[in-house]
């Protein structure tokens, strides 16, 4: 795993709040903004700037409405090391 990556992470607490809000489940990014604490207008710019750096995954990239996101590998990999 990248230590670069996970002090990237740890730089925002945007970052790291979704990535605990995730966790090992699959959600929208209304409930990731709900159990972060993270304004909703927000969340969309997190989540892409994580998917860039392949920390989350979309499942269903398609929808414009009601995507689906989880951990990548890493991101799991990383969640451990910010708990």
């Amino acid at each position: 795993m990248d230590d670069d990556l996970v002090k990237y992470i740890n730089k925002s607490s945007y970052r790291s709040r979704a990535l605990k809000a995730i966790g090992e489940d699959v959600k929208i990014p209304k409930e990731i903004a709900r159990d972060s604490g993270i304004l909703q207008s927000h969340i969309s710019n997190v989540l892409r700037d994580l998917k860039e750096k392949n920390v989350v995954e979309c499942l269903n990239p398609n929808m414009r409405k009601g995507r689906l996101y989880r951990l990548s590998d890493e991101g799991l990999e990383i969640l451990d090391q910010i708990k």
